[in-house]
C-alpha cells in the first residue's frame, strides 16, 4: 500500500529543482510485504544483548540494551535490505537494461549483490576515496564501478552528473540509495526483526537509536518500531559536521548542507530524502549530533568489549548512548543500530589508536 502526500518545503536551489510531484510514501504495509522478499535471500541480522552497556549505564535488572548488528549481512551493512526490495520491485521494468546508482560504498555492494541475485548488470558511482573493502565487495558481486572526487563534489555535482550520464547513455534504470519508497520499506524489515524478537521474549522498548544520513535506514525502522512499540522514543544520530536532519527537525523543513564533513563516510548526504522526510518528521523525536572523537571511542569500545570491528557510520549510534547524550529514563529496553562494518584495517587502527 502506498499513499500520496505533497512534497514538503525545501531549502534547495529552485533553478536546479523544479516543482516536485506528489510523492509515494512507504507505509507499514510496504514494510511487511518487503519482509516476504528479503527473507527469500537472507536471514535476520542478530540482535545482540550488551551486558557491558547495561552495566555501564547502571540500568536496573528489568532493562536490557540490544545491538542490532547489520555488519553480519553478506555485504557487511544494512544496505542490502533496501537494495533487494528495490530490485525485486523493478526487475521486470529493468529487463535487460543495466541499473545505475551512486553510493558512498555500502549501497554499492548492496545493489551489486541484488543485481547478482536477479541477474542484472549494475553500474555504481563511488567516491575514489571510499574504503578499499567497499570497492572489493562491490566488484565481488559483479558490479562495474566508476569514481568521482568527493572533496569537490559540493561544487561540481560530479556524483549526480556521472549517474545521470550512465542512465542516459546506457539507458540504465537509476536506483536511489535512500530516497525511494521500496528502499525504505526494505530497510524497515530490520525494524520488523527487532520488534518480533523483543515481543517473542516479552520485552518492551523505551528507546531506539539509529543513524541518519539520507534517512532511508531510519525511515524504514521508524515505521516498524512505531508500529510495534508506539510508546518508544525514536532517536536519530548524526555526525556534528553533517547534522542536516537535526537542523531540519528544528526548523520543520528539510535543510541542505553545502559540505557535510565527518569520518563517517556513510553519513555524508547533503540532506534527507524527500520520501524519507515525512516519515522522519512524524516519527523521530530528536536527533543527536556526535563529534567524530566520540565515534572513534565507540569504535574502540565495540571492538574491545564485543569484538566488533565497526566502521564509523556503524558505531555512531552507540557513541550517542555511551556518551549519555540522551535521557534514558523509562522502563523498557534500549536498541542501538550498528549499521555496518566495512572499513579498511589501517584506518580502523588509526582511529581507535587516537582515543
Amino acid at each position: 500500500m502506498i499513499y500520496y502526500i505533497p512534497s514538503p518545503p525545501r531549502h534547495l536551489d529552485a533553478e536546479r529543482d523544479p516543482l516536485p510531484m506528489p510523492l509515494q510514501i512507504a507505509t507499514m504495509d510496504d514494510v511487511r510485504h518487503a519482509a516476504t522478499v528479503i527473507r527469500q535471500h537472507i536471514t535476520p541480522a542478530p540482535l545482540i544483548r550488551s551486558y557491558a552497556l547495561e552495566k555501564q549505564l547502571e540500568l536496573p535488572d528489568s532493562r536490557r540494551v540490544w545491538l542490532k548488528d547489520y555488519g553480519w549481512t553478506p555485504v557487511g551493512s544494512f544496505k542490502l535490505m533496501g537494495a533487494l526490495n528495490w530490485m525485486d520491485h523493478h526487475a521486470d521494468a529493468v529487463g535487460a537494461l543495466p541499473v545505475a546508482a551512486h553510493s558512498s560504498g555500502n549501497f554499492a555492494s548492496g545493489i551489486s549483490f541484488a543485481g547478482m541475485r536477479y541477474g542484472k548488470r549494475v553500474i555504481v558511482v563511488m567516491p575514489e576515496s571510499a574504503p578499499k573493502v567497499k570497492f572489493r565487495l562491490t566488484r565481488s558481486f559483479g558490479a562495474e564501478v566508476r569514481t568521482y572526487d568527493i572533496a569537490t563534489d559540493h561544487q561540481t555535482g560530479e556524483r549526480d552528473r556521472l549517474t545521470r550520464q550512465i542512465a542516459e547513455e546506457e539507458q540504465a534504470v537509476q536506483a536511489s540509495p535512500y530516497d525511494d519508497p521500496h528502499v525504505i520499506a526494505g530497510n524497515g524489515v530490520g525494524g520488523v526483526e527487532i520488534v518480533e524478537t523483543l515481543k517473542q521474549q516479552g520485552r518492551d522498548l523505551s528507546h531506539f537509536f539509529c543513524q541518519v544520513s539520507g534517512g532511508g535506514l531510519m525511515a524504514g525502522h521508524a515505521l516498524a518500531v512505531a508500529d510495534g512499540f508506539p510508546q518508544a522514543r525514536i532517536i536519530g544520530v548524526e555526525p556534528d559536521g553533517a547534522d542536516d536532519f537535526r537542523q531540519s527537525l528544528q526548523t520543520g523543513t528539510r535543510v541542505r548542507l553545502d559540505k557535510p564533513a565527518s569520518i563517517c563516510d556513510g553519513l555524508l548526504s547533503y540532506d534527507v530524502g524527500e520520501h524519507n522526510w515525512p516519515i522522519l518528521h512524524q516519527l523521530v523525536a530528536e536527533s543527536i549530533a556526535v563529534p567524530d572523537l566520540e565515534t572513534q571511542a565507540a569504535m574502540k569500545w565495540l571492538y574491545e568489549i564485543h569484538g566488533l570491528r565497526v566502521e564509523p557510520s556503524g558505531a555512531i549510534a552507540t557513541a550517542a548512548v555511551l556518551q549519555n547524550h540522551a535521557d534514558l529514563s523509562g522502563s523498557g529496553d534500549i536498541v542501538i543500530v550498528v549499521s555496518g562494518r566495512n572499513l579498511d584495517e589501517d584506518r580502523f587502527r588509526e582511529w581507535i589508536a587516537n582515543v
